[in-house]
């Protein structure tokens, strides 16, 4: 005995749908886009503000150009209290030419390490003075001072207030 059994389940050439003649399903699900990209902006917005890293500075404004660096600067930080700090971690005023000195090991003539100084504008001019003077002693003459660069600054002011 002899069976037709087809892939329409015996309902001849309509199938399960209704009709042979119709178009196929072309619409594109987004909800699961959607809530990729949600949770992708919530990522960001979560982990942004810890992207900036160093030490809170106050600068000081100026109308110099900014200029271009390396791609690692050793980046120098003094806070409104006077505390010393090289690459965001603290270190004693004592101990400033030791770490100053290390990192001088890595650096060739040719490629001398780029150090950028950030100072708050409330420090007296003898503490960056410090950090100069043991920046020079260890051999570290590639300095940046990091200001603000202000449009309210006037050619004229004296920066005095």
């Amino acid at each position: 005995m002899a069976m037709n059994i087809s892939s329409s389940g015996g309902r001849g050439r309509r199938g399960r749908r209704g009709g042979a003649n119709r178009a196929p399903m072309a619409e594109i699900n987004v909800t699961p886009f959607v809530d990729v990209m949600l949770v992708l902006l919530i990522i960001f917005m979560v982990t942004a503000p810890l992207l900036v890293s160093g030490v809170p500075v106050d600068l000081p404004d100026s109308r110099a150009n900014a200029l271009d660096q390396q791609k690692d600067p050793v980046e120098v930080s003094i806070d409104r209290e006077g505390a010393f700090f090289v690459d965001g971690n603290a270190v004693a005023p004592a101990d400033l030419g030791a770490a100053f000195d290390q990192i001088a090991v890595g650096q060739s003539a040719d490629n001398p390490r780029q150090i950028t100084v950030r100072a708050d504008k409330e420090i007296s001019y003898g503490r960056i003075m410090m950090v100069m003077g043991e920046l020079n002693r260890a051999g570290l003459n590639s300095v940046n001072l990091v200001t603000n660069t202000a449009a309210t600054v006037t050619a004229g002011s004296s920066g005095t207030e």
